[in-house]
């Protein structure tokens, strides 16, 4: 077993769930992404864990951009997490590729639920090829935030495919891969995120 990797907390200590999230692939986890939603559940009373990946966390003390890690390394990071955390009362997830590795392993960590922003379902451009043969069998309750037009998941897209019935997806409306919508949809890219964090707080008071 790694190192566990430091961990950002926002919230009470005494919260009724823990929800640990994992960055994106290219963002660290104090983006303005991540914040928003880490101390937008901290105020809905949730304890929030954030923490990066060791590519991510060297890019921090060195500056340098280096790729992601390598799958294996990633989730072996996710284990070490819910092994310091504890599984009984933690759902876990995050941004894009965080959310996604977090998917892999949520049944065999037995974690009280799932929350991904920003499902990565595709790389851009490879719709006909979507990554999603672990989501059919998936039995732990899981909510998918997602723009409508995200590059890497679209409403058109999704909606046809079979998942398994344990995911619901909250779709951002005109939403790209960080949920801001178009200014010719009339919406806000801060509306469309506080509808999000509606529906996931709605999403986690389920699982209390």
């Amino acid at each position: 077993m790694s190192s566990a990797p430091s961990i950002k907390w926002n919230g009470p200590k005494a919260a009724p769930l823990t929800v640990a999230l994992a960055h994106g692939a290219g963002a660290p986890m104090d983006s303005p992404f991540m914040n928003f939603f880490a101390e937008g559940l901290a105020m809905r009373v949730y304890r929030v864990a954030r923490f990066e990946f060791p590519y991510m966390a060297a890019r921090r003390e060195t500056g340098k951009k280096k790729p992601p890690d390598r799958a294996p390394v990633l989730l072996e990071t996710w284990r070490t997490v819910i092994d310091k955390i504890g599984a009984d009362k933690l759902v876990i997830g995050g941004k894009s590729m965080g959310g996604r590795i977090a998917s892999m392993i949520a049944d065999e960590a037995s974690v009280r639920g799932l929350l991904c922003l920003s499902y990565p379902f595709y790389g851009a451009g490879r719709a006909a090829k979507p990554r999603i043969e672990h989501l059919k069998p998936l039995k732990t309750k899981t909510l998918i935030c997602q723009g409508k037009r995200d590059p890497m998941g679209n409403y058109e897209t999704i909606s046809k495919l079979k998942l398994s019935p344990a995911i619901k997806i909250h779709w951002a409306e005109d939403g790209d891969h960080d949920l801001k919508p178009r200014k010719i949809s009339g919406l806000t890219h801060d509306g469309n995120l506080t509808a999000a964090l509606d529906a996931a707080d709605a999403f986690l008071s389920a699982l209390r």
